[in-house]
């Protein structure tokens, strides 16, 4: 294994590069098909060589799978599918020993209806303790045959069930996943808990699902979009849930990343004041076309949200909801949107492949934290997924007109000559790889100098070693139309080629890496990024 990383600094989270693993597709050990921790366990070198600081990984608890582990049974268990708790630990420490952190996933906003309280809900009846812990209503209508009010599911479909006894439980997303109630003393205490009971386990941070939709209006009064106040997303109730875990994660040192999508900025920053979260993922900027001037109001906008309140800006490409970056940058629109996902978009996979790594070379210029989710340091595109292999649930409460997350989430291809790419010994992956997997392989792609995993491993170790990356200053500097560039400190500068046209280079004294070749004229060509350390600059 590659020797442990030097820490950068003690608050290592303001500058960090962060893998996501989604277990299930990452690497299968035990050869049944499904990723699991014996799987990253033996892949832990690969991640140390990649030159990651820490690794969060998405639920590993035990759960029926109904939303790929987001509809939680048992925080304190691992699921069998993908080990044990021994197991959690030890490859926590194994981590720990290659210099890698580990974050887990925790999700606030609900549990699987297999969960032991919600089980203990139904059989208590109408009027019980055990449901108060839920938003359990009766019906409107004669014979309440109505859901207690209108509002929208974060996923398509209703966000009401009825239960043979009459009443109606509130799902913001599938019914597998009950909404709890956050206004029951018992809700914070368990999570308190569950938070405690990872952090002696040496996790050295939380990220946390749907951040801002835990606490409820109490009235569940009806909403209409637009015209109404929001009754469940960014409540002012969850900033004193937040304050409260700050102080537990500052316990262990522990901290904390919110899945916060909000387009309000200032309301957005709230959630990173010293007492609350340390991060929050910078949805806007994942979810922007590549276009110059759209991305470079992003970025400012980003980075002046954060600074009130002295965080810092993380930065993200690509993650398990989000359509592979590959794919969405070689089609006409580049933008993210669920609202807008569907059957048949064609797209430019050259092109793509051109702005994945100019977009690679940007983000981790970036002041702040970045995350790479798994697969996008190969270069993966968006496979398409067989309807019949088909296991998430947004296509199916969409009428099956949304083709659902699954195909940023294929199993990882290893080896090229191995059976299922060397993802597991044995069994069919759960989920079907393209025919293509190979050529995308581990295996192939060290071997290649100009391959997405050698300027994955080029850039993180440029990041680490040489100075002006991570967290501090930076200043936007005269470019031609088209082209993003700024200076960072120690003289190093990035840019970015998004016109259509080769322009030169500003004055260097050092081409460190890019992201693709320059012309023989020595031009960076369109779509391509470029990292040149000359005279240090003022970034006044």
């Amino acid at each position: 294994m590659a020797a442990p990383h030097p820490p950068r600094t003690t608050d290592w989270w303001r500058d960090a590069v962060i893998y996501q693993v989604y277990p299930r597709s990452f690497a299968d050990g035990d050869g049944d098909g499904t990723g699991d921790l014996a799987g990253v366990r033996s892949r832990l070198p690969y991640l140390a060589e990649l030159g990651v600081d820490a690794v969060w990984f998405t639920p590993w608890y035990v759960s029926p799978l109904v939303d790929g582990g987001y509809d939680v049974a048992d925080y304190r268990t691992v699921d069998p599918a993908f080990g044990t708790l021994e197991e959690a630990e030890t490859l926590i420490k194994e981590a720990a020993a290659a210099g890698i952190r580990v974050i887990v996933d925790i999700v606030p906003n609900h549990v699987s209806d297999q969960h032991a309280w919600f089980k203990a809900a139904l059989a208590a009846g109408p009027g019980s303790p055990e449901r108060e812990l839920f938003h359990f209503r009766p019906g409107r209508g004669r014979g309440g045959e109505l859901p207690p009010n209108t509002w929208p599911s974060q996923f398509s479909g209703p966000t009401w069930t009825r239960v043979p006894d009459g009443e109606w439980y509130l799902h913001l997303f599938t019914p597998e996943q009950p909404d709890l109630n956050w206004a029951h003393p018992a809700v914070r205490r368990e999570h308190e808990d569950v938070l405690r009971f990872w952090f002696e386990r040496g996790v050295a941070g939380v990220r946390i699902d749907s951040a801002a939709l835990l606490a409820k209006d109490p009235a569940l009064a009806d909403f209409t979009e637009g015209v109404d106040p929001h009754p469940y997303i960014d409540q002012d109730e969850l900033h004193d849930i937040y304050r409260s875990w700050r102080t537990v994660a500052d316990e262990y040192g522990g901290v904390f990343v919110g899945e916060v999508w909000l387009p309000d900025a200032e309301r957005f920053a709230r959630y990173l004041r010293p007492d609350e979260l340390h991060t929050a993922f910078n949805f806007a900027f994942l979810s922007c076309p590549w276009e110059p001037d759209r991305l470079r109001a992003s970025i400012d906008a980003t980075l002046a949200e954060h600074a009130p309140v002295g965080a810092p800006a993380t930065w993200v490409l690509c993650n398990h909801d989000v359509t592979r970056t590959v794919t969405r940058y070689g089609r006409a629109d580049t933008a993210f949107d669920f609202a807008t996902k569907t059957y048949g978009t064609p797209t430019d996979l050259a092109l793509g492949t051109r702005r994945a790594r100019a977009a690679a070379l940007l983000t981790l210029a970036l002041p702040g934290s970045v995350y790479v989710y798994q697969g996008e340091e190969l270069g993966l595109p968006e496979a398409d997924i067989p309807p019949g292999r088909i296991q998430d649930p947004m296509h199916f409460r969409s009428g099956g007109t949304d083709p659902g997350r699954d195909g940023c989430r294929v199993p990882l291809p290893w080896t090229a000559d191995a059976p299922w790419s060397g993802f597991g010994p044995a069994a069919e992956p759960w989920l079907p790889q393209p025919a293509d997997w190979p050529d995308y392989a581990v295996d192939r792609q060290r071997a290649d100098p100009d391959s997405a995993l050698s300027l994955y491993r080029a850039a993180l170790r440029l990041r680490r070693t040489e100075p002006g990356f991570g967290d501090g200053p930076m200043r936007w500097l005269d470019a031609p139309d088209g082209v993003l560039s700024f200076a960072r400190p120690a003289g190093l500068v990035a840019v970015s080629n998004l016109s259509t046209t080769p322009v030169p280079l500003p004055p260097y004294e050092e081409l460190l890496l890019t992201s693709g070749p320059l012309t023989d004229e020595g031009l960076l060509p369109p779509d391509t990024s470029a990292w040149l350390r000359g005279p240090e600059q003022s970034l006044a």
